[in-house]
């Protein structure tokens, strides 16, 4: 029971990867508090809007008094460039960079020793395919936040960011090309993410902070070009 009696925070915990994390921590004896517009047995919520995540936050703190780990993990809105009106791109910034933000500076008080943060960011925030303007805006912004917020927080808490590739939350095992032309030779699951958030707060990772993991099978290292691997451009 690594994580008995500590006080996990997850945003956007009622489903996949975040629910995923949930269950991890739970199973190694942490509280949970989760928020999350999917209605269920925790706090129900829009973490775009200031008042929710203020109550929010006051609530965890009534509860416990403290925070442990902060989970950043909540999805933002994806729309491009063509359909994308202003105010949904506020709104993907709102949930995918604002919130995590301010939430942070909500709980930063009440940070136990040895806390963490971990920011959900995407392999989106270094690619991209069309029309995804509003998604990996936000994930390049959360990306960015986790140096900014490790610098601030030196020698408090450490805060490290993850960016996943294609995670499957139904865990559906995937085979021929979906799966071969990822050089780890699978899609992965919500566990592949989970291990990584538990890892990082762990005491084993005590010496690392500010950083960006990318666990997406190592889609984003292998360098594909036209008749390459198979592959063939029709532009």
């Amino acid at each position: 029971m690594e994580f008995e009696n500590r006080v996990v925070v997850i945003t956007g915990g009622a489903q996949g990867i975040g629910k995923v994390i949930a269950e991890s921590f739970a199973k190694e004896g942490a509280h949970c508090c989760i928020i999350d517009k999917q209605e269920g047995g925790h706090f129900v919520g829009d973490i775009a809007d200031q008042k929710v995540l203020e109550t929010f936050a006051h609530s965890v703190i009534e509860q416990y008094s403290k925070v442990d780990f902060l989970i950043n993990n909540a999805a933002p809105l994806m729309k491009g460039i063509d359909d994308c009106s202003y105010e949904e791109f506020c709104y993907a910034l709102q949930t995918g960079v604002a919130a995590p933000f301010y939430l942070t500076k909500l709980f930063a008080p009440y940070f136990a020793p040895g806390a963490c943060v971990i920011n959900i960011s995407s392999s989106r925030d270094r690619m991209s395919q069309p029309q995804t303007e509003s998604y990996t805006a936000a994930k390049g912004g959360i990306a960015a936040l986790t140096h900014a917020l490790a610098v601030s927080f030196a020698g408090k808490v450490r805060v490290n960011s993850i960016s996943p590739g294609w995670i499957d939350n139904a865990f559906t095992v995937y085979e021929g090309p979906d799966a071969t032309q990822q050089p780890a030779g699978r899609v992965g699951n919500p566990l592949d993410i989970a291990h990584m958030v538990l890892f990082l707060c762990s005491d084993k990772a005590g010496f690392i902070t500010g950083e960006n993991i990318c666990i997406d099978g190592g889609m984003t290292r292998q360098m594909i070009y036209h008749n390459d691997c198979g592959w063939s451009y029709e532009g």
